[in-house]
């Protein structure tokens, strides 16, 4: 059998296999079951507006004040990485190394618990979520905006000093204009897994005007005893995150990949 014969057949093998992995879940599930517990049309309904106007818009606010306080973080780590001067790229580095290694959840139970605890006082909870996704994110963002940094061409950096350019200079005005169109297909990424992790909110204990998408169809699940609300809710992550990904793709594919093989 030729290569090209074998090439042919494996595809044929691979499709079979998917068309009766199909067929079997078709046969097997219980469709009736499912479209009780799924699909409930009135108890969908009754989910709007709120879904949109508080749990929707909640889940926005958290994830774009975690993803600011996060960006301006992870831009300072960068630099202090970058640093020629030890101890602030041992900081750096020992941040993102903790800060990689801990479940989001751990940081929200942190500030959500153990900070009032400690130093007696409370944030409000739109400050805790900026401050729990911020500090989760700005490890991954300070990486990518190194690996950024770095990826632009030395000459650059060369010519501009040349030119008279100090070196804040020549970073502000040169290096991370190009950095950042470097890395905007990973920040978008890490946009995505921020609006997934602000999910952890619910741990805070929320009032019903701070519900976010997650907490808003639990909270309607126990009252409908019906798993519609979560697939509405489900539904709205996909509203923000799938034109995040088309965003990201096409980003990816305009600046040839970014940098994200290197940090995520």
């Amino acid at each position: 059998m030729g290569r090209r014969q074998r090439a042919r057949l494996n595809r044929g093998i691979q499709y079979a296999v998917l068309v009766v992995a199909v067929v079997l879940a078709a046969v097997l599930a219980d469709w009736g079951s499912i479209v009780r517990a799924f699909f409930n049309v009135e108890v969908a309904i009754a989910q709007f507006p709120a879904v949109i106007t508080t749990a929707l818009v909640n889940t926005v606010v958290y994830t774009v004040l975690g993803f600011a306080f996060g960006l301006a973080l992870g831009v300072v780590l960068a630099l202090m990485k970058l640093s020629p001067v030890g101890p602030y790229r041992w900081l750096a580095t020992a941040y993102i190394e903790l800060f990689r290694g801990l479940p989001a959840l751990l940081v929200f139970i942190a500030l959500g618990f153990g900070v009032p605890i400690a130093f007696q006082m409370r944030f409000d909870i739109y400050s805790t979520v900026m401050l729990a996704l911020g500090l989760v994110g700005a490890a991954y963002m300070a990486e990518t905006i190194r690996a950024g940094v770095q990826a632009v061409p030395r000459g650059q950096v060369e010519a501009a000093r040349s030119l008279g350019m100090s070196p804040t200079r020549t970073m502000l005005t040169v290096v991370m204009p190009q950095a950042f169109r470097i890395i905007l297909p990973p920040l978008t990424n890490e946009l995505i897994l921020l609006t997934k992790d602000s999910s952890l909110v619910y741990l805070l204990g929320l009032a019903s005007n701070e519900y976010e998408l997650a907490k808003f169809g639990r909270n309607a699940l126990n009252e409908y005893a019906s798993l519609t609300p979560l697939l509405v809710a489900g539904l709205c992550y996909l509203i923000i995150t799938i034109p995040l990904s088309r965003v990201s793709n096409v980003l990816e594919r305009k600046y040839g990949g970014g940098v994200s093989a290197t940090t995520q």
